[in-house]
């Protein structure tokens, strides 16, 4: 019976952000320009690094990889909702669906302990500037690196699994529009207890884990520059960890109102409008956060758009 509800899915209907044809066009144009500015932005970012030798360290080191992972994970959902909008057929195959639920988890956590990281490397160059070059080494920097790609990676494909167990029964309309986790989880008609609990469980090592410690260093780096003497370090100081943070509040807020709030203040809405700031505004603004108020980085950048053609990287 349970094989019968499963091969009864062959595809879901994505609903997206309106029901009304008038304004699809608008929204597919809205978010076209939103995915190039993301696509190109954080492109210049990766090669303002790649080719400026004082950008190799590792606050840059993983910048670098953070706007690699922005690419990645606004093109899981926004090309499909493109397309969507452009032909007119808002369906998207079971397995199609389920690919999208592994990339999109996948890079989601990605963001999430890069941005720990990041975070991690702050405290260490504000609160232990002597012992910094030898605690971030390149070493460190790779091994965090690898793990930030490669425990999502393990993290998503549980939630994957898990989700080919459910039966759906009929139920195709997801009210969305991307298959994320928590909205397909609430389709199903079997029971769902361990998909919500590794939600809580493996979701808090992806997120909830780093989240704490990117507080504990935040903690540690405002004490420490509370201590300077001077009103301009003070500022140099904070001026330092501005940007991150910046990041840091915008997704991290977003992705714990969606996904660890009780199922009963869920609703279609307010699941959608915050799923487009961290699936679709703040892998926008992440270059624009991280450059403006970055001199090196806008220099960097300035090189790298002045640069003659044919001219060697």
């Amino acid at each position: 019976m349970e094989r019968e509800n499963h091969s009864r899915i062959s595809e879901f209907i994505l609903l997206g952000l309106t029901h009304q044809p008038e304004k699809e066009r608008l929204i597919f144009f809205l978010f076209l320009i939103m995915y190039l500015i993301t696509v190109m932005g954080n492109l210049f970012i990766i090669l303002a690094i790649r080719t400026d030798s004082r950008l190799h360290t590792p606050m840059y080191f993983f910048l670098m990889n953070l706007s690699l992972v922005d690419i990645c994970f606004t093109s899981t959902t926004i090309p499909k909702m493109l397309i969507n909008y452009m032909s007119w057929n808002k369906v998207i195959f079971y397995i199609s669906c389920l690919t999208q639920v592994f990339f999109f988890s996948w890079f989601a956590g990605l963001d999430s302990i890069l941005l720990a990281s990041m975070a991690y490397d702050r405290y260490m160059a504000i609160c232990a500037p002597l012992h910094y070059s030898m605690i971030m080494t390149p070493r460190v920097c790779v091994l965090l690196g690898i793990i930030s790609w490669f425990w999502p990676c393990f993290n998503s494909l549980i939630h994957t699994i898990m989700l080919t167990k459910l039966s759906f029964c009929g139920h195709t309309e997801i009210p969305h529009f991307f298959c994320d986790l928590n909205v397909v989880i609430r389709l199903a008609c079997s029971d769902t207890f361990i998909n919500d609990l590794l939600i809580y469980t493996m979701g808090g090592l992806t997120a909830v884990i780093p989240f704490i410690g990117i507080l504990v260093s935040y903690v540690n780096i405002f004490v420490a520059v509370i201590r300077i003497p001077s009103a301009q370090g003070k500022w140099k100081g904070f001026s330092n960890c501005g940007s991150h943070l910046t990041v840091v509040c915008l997704f991290y807020g977003t992705i714990i109102g969606v996904y660890f709030n009780p199922n009963s203040s869920h609703t279609a809405q307010k699941d959608t409008a915050s799923a487009i700031m961290y699936t679709a505004v703040t892998p926008m603004m992440n270059p624009f956060i991280y450059s403006l108020r970055n001199k090196d980085m806008k220099g960097a950048l300035k090189m790298l758009l002045t640069r003659k053609p044919g001219q060697s990287l």
